[in-house]
C-alpha cells in the first residue's frame, strides 16, 4: 500500500501476535508500549514480555517504559532496560508522580548514551527543556501526547509545530505524535512535520480505507446497517 507519507508509523500495543501482524504488514517501522498497554495484556513478567516482544519485531525500534516513581530507581531501570538490545529506547516519563521534573535524570542518561523515548509531554515548555537535556549524539524520541491535548478542546497542530522547532538543536531527536485517536491524525502528524505517530492495530486495519470512494464507503455503511438489522431480526 502506498501512502506516500514521510511519517514513520510505530505500532503502539502489548500484544505479541499484534505485533507480529504489524511488522509482517511491511507498514510500520518500529514499535512502543508502556505499563498500562501492558496491564491491559495481562502481562505479569516484565522482562519475559520485553524479550518475546524483541523477538517479535525482528530488530525494529522498540520503546519500553521504567515504572519507579524515584528517580533513583528509574535510573536503575532504564541502565538495566537500555542493555536489552540495540533498538532499545527507554521511556522516561517528563515528571513523576509529585510532578518533579525528569530533566536531571534525563540529562544523565543522555549524556551516558542511553537512548531514551521522552513520554507524556503536553506542552511545548516540557519539550523545550527536554530537548536542552537531550544529548545532540544520541538518538532520542520526544512523544508529545497530542491525542491527549485534543481531548482537552485543543488543537495539538500548533503545539507539534512548536515542538519540532524547538527541537532543532538535538537533530538525532524525533517528534512522535502520541495517543492519536483517528486515522486523519496520520496525514495532519505528517503535515506539520512529525518524525513519527504511534498507531493502535484498530487504526492500522482503516489504512485500508485511505483513498477510498466515499460513495463506496456510503453504500457499505447502508449495507452494514441492513444486515445487523436482519441478523437482530427485527420486527414492526
Amino acid at each position: 500500500m502506498a501512502l506516500n507519507l514521510r511519517i514513520d508509523l510505530y505500532a503502539d500495543g502489548a500484544d505479541i501476535r499484534d505485533m507480529v501482524a504489524a511488522r509482517d504488514s511491511g507498514l510500520v517501522k518500529g514499535f512502543t508500549t508502556n505499563p498500562t498497554l501492558m496491564r491491559k495484556s495481562g502481562i505479569t513478567d516484565y522482562e519475559k514480555f520485553a524479550r518475546e516482544a524483541l523477538q517479535a519485531v525482528s530488530g525494529m525500534p522498540i520503546s519500553f517504559e521504567v515504572f519507579a516513581d524515584e528517580f533513583e530507581e528509574m535510573e536503575r531501570q532504564a541502565k538495566r532496560i537500555t542493555t536489552w538490545g540495540d533498538g532499545v529506547f527507554v521511556k522516561i516519563p517528563i515528571t513523576n508522580t509529585r510532578r518533579e521534573s525528569s530533566v536531571p535524570l534525563i540529562r544523565r542518561l543522555a549524556s551516558a548514551g542511553v537512548k531514551l523515548n521522552i513520554t507524556a509531554i503536553m506542552t511545548v515548555d516540557q519539550v523545550r527543556c527536554t530537548a536542552e537535556a537531550l544529548n545532540e549524539d544520541v538518538p532520542a524520541i520526544v512523544s508529545v501526547f497530542a491525542g491527549r491535548i485534543a481531548d482537552t478542546g485543543r488543537d495539538p497542530v500548533p503545539i507539534m509545530r512548536e515542538s519540532l522547532a524547538a527541537m532543532r538543536k538535538k537533530p538525532l531527536a524525533r517528534l512522535l505524535w502520541a495517543s492519536p485517536r483517528e486515522l486523519l491524525n496520520i496525514f495532519q502528524a505528517d503535515a506539520c512535520g512529525c518524525h513519527i505517530i504511534t498507531v493502535t492495530s484498530d487504526i492500522l486495519k482503516k489504512l485500508a480505507n485511505v483513498g477510498k470512494s466515499l460513495d463506496d464507503l456510503s453504500l457499505d455503511t447502508v449495507k452494514m446497517f441492513h444486515t445487523d438489522a436482519a441478523a437482530a431480526g427485527f420486527r414492526l
